[in-house]
């Protein structure tokens, strides 16, 4: 195995690991606001894009059509976001944040977006906007790789 594989692979789990930590960390200040993280992601994107087209949530916060549904359901039904039909195609259906929903999700983000600094607070500003770019560089190239995972190709890193 060439070095370079053996780097990515160390890099691949540092990430991983952090990744976890930090969701760890984030989520249990979430869980105590009585939220799940699925419910959390769709107030937080209708809290920063506005209402919106159900089947536009989904891809927004990583849910499928179904698990979309479900969320939207769960957050309707304890009163968080109103659903209506959109005026131009009946069979859209448009989901909006409620004042209910709103009191709940804006301390509760505040709360995430300070927990959020407080673990990147080590990182200067230039490491910060280092950091960024080279995850965007590596997400762009797993996204391009993605469609190559077929179970006809079996093709193995360098050795």
């Amino acid at each position: 195995m060439k070095r370079t594989s053996s780097a990515a692979i160390h890099v691949w789990l540092v990430l991983n690991k952090a990744v976890q930590a930090i969701s760890r960390y984030a989520f249990a200040e979430i869980q105590r606001a009585g939220l799940g993280d699925s419910d959390f992601r769709v107030l937080e994107v209708l809290l920063h894009k506005g209402s919106l087209p159900v089947n536009t949530i989904g891809p927004k916060v990583n849910l499928t059509p179904g698990s979309i549904s479900v969320a939207v359901d769960r957050l309707y039904a304890k009163g968080l976001v109103s659903r209506v039909e959109a005026a131009e195609d009946r069979r859209i259906r448009i989901v909006a944040l409620t004042p209910s929903g709103k009191k709940l999700i804006v301390p509760v983000f505040r709360r995430h977006a300070a927990d959020i600094g407080n673990v990147f607070s080590e990182l200067s500003s230039k490491e910060l906007q280092e950091l960024e770019r080279l995850l965007k560089k590596v997400g762009r190239r797993a996204e391009a790789l993605g469609g190559s995972h077929d179970l006809g190709n079996t093709q193995q890193p360098d050795s």
